[in-house]
């Protein structure tokens, strides 16, 4: 959700991409060069829809991101078909340019301080994470592509939240789901001023 990029408070499919880790480099969807988009059945930057609704019925969507081991570049998988949306080049990363080291699933969000308190900017549903299905938001069949490109389970997992009254995480596994999180929660509250 980002009402300064476009302008409502509707989920998003997005792309971005940073090869300085934020520091001077970035960008969202297709507004600058970067990421390439090879196929327009998916548009990037487009509301969700249909979206989860509170205690109510839940929907998902599936991604996938794997390097193509003849090019090197990254690419973009969407949903249970496979339909591959596109690709950020090889080129533009280096420390990517071999293989990734680490993942990161979850949530984010921007936090000034502009008043001198935390945002009220919600994060997933709004709610904490051990609010559970049909209340959190959650990341499911958490899994990592290897060097040949065949899917593993999660190894050596670190739960982060760093303002935990704010947002927090929950992990688990079972059999459906696989390895899965509920994350997310309200912002500013009593409990995080």
């Amino acid at each position: 959700v980002s009402p300064e990029l476009y302008g409502d408070n509707y989920p998003r499919f997005f792309t971005y991409w940073t090869a300085d880790a934020y520091q001077t480099t970035g960008c969202y969807n297709l507004l600058c060069s970067g990421f390439i988009q090879t196929n327009n059945r998916i548009a990037i930057g487009a509301a969700i829809s249909p979206r989860s609704s509170y205690n109510s019925r839940q929907f998902d969507i599936g991604l996938m991101v794997w390097k193509d081991p003849k090019h090197g570049h990254w690419w973009l998988e969407y949903g249970s078909s496979g339909l591959l949306v596109g690709y950020w080049p090889a080129n533009m990363f280096s420390h990517l340019r071999s293989h990734a080291s680490m993942v990161q699933f979850g949530g984010e969000i921007v936090n000034t301080r502009s008043r001198g308190y935390h945002t009220a900017t919600q994060m997933g549903s709004g709610h904490f994470a051990e609010e559970g299905f049909r209340k959190a938001a959650y990341f499911r069949n958490l899994q990592v592509v290897d060097w040949d490109n065949n899917l593993l389970p999660l190894a050596n997992i670190h739960q982060f939240a760093d303002h935990s009254n704010c947002y927090d995480i929950r992990q688990g596994t079972n059999n459906v789901w696989g390895t899965y999180f509920y994350y997310g929660g309200p912002g500013r509250n009593v409990n995080c001023p």
